[in-house]
């Protein structure tokens, strides 16, 4: 195992952005940079051996700086959306951005993934990025000392590791929004791929894709999985909730008790890939990338398009800070935080 350090580039500002690559015994790499805590390249195996790319991204922080479908990016203070972009904490209603209509998506400006990180190489298998997020930042209350730390092991796990602590009670709700091709970034639809979550349930929403507060069960719909099937094979099906999400973007209820680290799916390519997915959090947003758009710089001169990448966000509900039925997102003042991912690669 090792970890080394090249220069990225600069961004509008003038500060220098580092990549730092983990790379294992079997020749698994995974590149992210301090600039928004962002996982760059993720290069593995296929059932014959050829190695790419399976990540979304570009190739120069300009790409980052603005890249507006989040590829690789951290996401906080609350990801996902919050109704109304307020909440009330403690008898206090805070206002957040309204960045999605009249709602908050993925927490707002100055975005999680779009701020400089302090980085600190762990060992020789695991880089940490640390920053402090100030009261008030975003809406938010409380000053949030945040830790995101990706680690590599042999066993081919990449493993994404959240601890936090805030001095005022606060929601968090933190995530990561890499866009998968287990065919390689440049290969185009995920739509071949196949999916099986463990998730017997789902939070339905309405048209702006807010959470109604009811939790349904996924049998019977084209949401799911429970069985592995083949991710295009419902993907465009007359069902009201594929209809809001424009394809599949839906927040899975995991069958498993809160808290608790368990398998939340797993997904194949076409080309011999595995992907297992391991979490704490009790829900998954499975999005199918289907508001990608044309993005024309990409990795190695790739235009991508919707649905040529896939997400898999580890997250409390969405809106859970105004739902009081779901998981509470409430981090109490001093708690620490503490949650890990897990996307864990086979052929």
């Amino acid at each position: 195992m090792s970890v080394t350090k090249t220069v990225f580039g600069k961004t509008k500002d003038g500060r220098e952005v580092t990549l730092y690559t983990i790379e294992n015994a079997g020749g698994l790499k995974a590149s992210l940079i301090d600039y928004g805590a962002i996982l760059v390249h993720l290069i593995t195996p296929d059932a014959n051996g050829k190695m790419d790319d399976i990540v979304l991204g570009f190739d120069d922080v300009a790409g980052y700086e603005e890249n507006t479908p989040y590829f690789g990016a951290f996401i906080g203070r609350c990801a996902n959306r919050i109704k109304g972009a307020s909440f009330t904490l403690n008898g206090v209603t805070y206002n957040v951005e309204k960045n999605e209509g009249d709602n908050n998506l993925h927490g707002g400006s100055p975005w999680y993934h779009k701020v400089m990180y302090e980085a600190q190489i762990d060992d020789d298998m695991s880089v940490s990025f640390i920053r402090r997020s100030p009261d008030m930042e975003q809406g938010f209350p409380g000053n949030l000392d945040m830790k995101v730390t990706y680690r590599l092991t042999d066993d081919n796990e990449l493993f994404i590791i959240y601890d936090a602590v805030s001095d005022k009670d606060t929601i968090l709700n933190v995530t990561n929004h890499t866009y998968f091709n287990l065919d390689g970034h440049k290969s185009g639809s995920i739509t071949d791929h196949t999916l099986q979550l463990n998730a017997s349930f789902f939070t339905p929403t309405g048209e702006d894709l807010i959470p109604t507060g009811e939790i349904d069960p996924v049998a019977a719909t084209p949401l799911d999985f429970t069985v592995e099937k083949r991710i295009g094979d419902d993907i465009d099906a007359d069902y009201l909730p594929l209809t809001y999400g424009q394809g599949y973007d839906h927040n899975y209820v995991l069958d498993k008790d809160q808290g608790v680290f368990a398998k939340a799916g797993v997904v194949k390519g076409t080309t011999g890939r595995i992907m297992e997915i391991y979490t704490d959090m009790p829900g998954m947003q499975f999005y199918s990338g289907n508001n990608i758009g044309t993005v024309t710089n990409g990795k190695d001169g790739c235009t991508y398009k919707g649905r040529d990448g896939m997400c898999f966000e580890t997250q409390y509900h969405p809106n859970s800070c105004n739902t009081a039925s779901f998981p509470s997102c409430v981090l109490p003042a001093g708690k620490k935080f503490h949650s890990e991912t897990v996307y864990k690669f086979s052929v």
